[in-house]
């Protein structure tokens, strides 16, 4: 009989803390959000302060709404006795799915005091208009 080895057992638990750091630090680089219902449209508002409007790109692909960017921002401060110096770099990315409802061609954003607002448009349901159907006689 020929034993076999199994690494399997132990490479799973020594892969997650690994796994679950990234993950962490995924979540604290994903910028804070909020979605909401309004009668004709949806609206998410996505918390990205010091980030500047032409380092974040909005995307639609098949239902899929999807954020990317990056934050950039240094601050130094120069005084007679001290020197100060800070920089934060940072990409982030979020992604929702959009309702059925969601009108993928009418959606807009607009940037405010680092605050992203996204709307997107719900569609317009079609009336349909009654039609009569003729019964042919044979």
């Amino acid at each position: 009989m020929v034993e076999k080895t199994h690494t399997s057992g132990w490479w799973p638990s020594v892969y997650e803390p690994l796994h679950q750091m990234s993950s962490r630090i995924a979540d604290w680089f994903a910028p804070a959000s909020e979605a909401s219902s309004k009668t004709d449209s949806y609206e998410i508002t996505i918390e990205l302060p010091g980030v500047d409007p032409d380092d974040v790109e909005i995307s639609v692909d098949d239902g899929l709404l999807t954020l990317k960017g990056e934050k950039r921002s240094s601050r130094e401060e120069k005084g007679d006795t001290y020197y100060f110096s800070e920089r934060q770099y940072g990409a982030f990315s979020r992604s929702f799915r959009l309702p059925p409802d969601a009108d993928a061609s009418a959606i807009e954003a607009d940037m405010k005091d680092g605050v992203l607002t996204v709307s997107v448009l719900k569609k317009v349901a079609k009336e349909t208009a009654k039609t009569q159907i003729k019964i042919n006689r044979s």
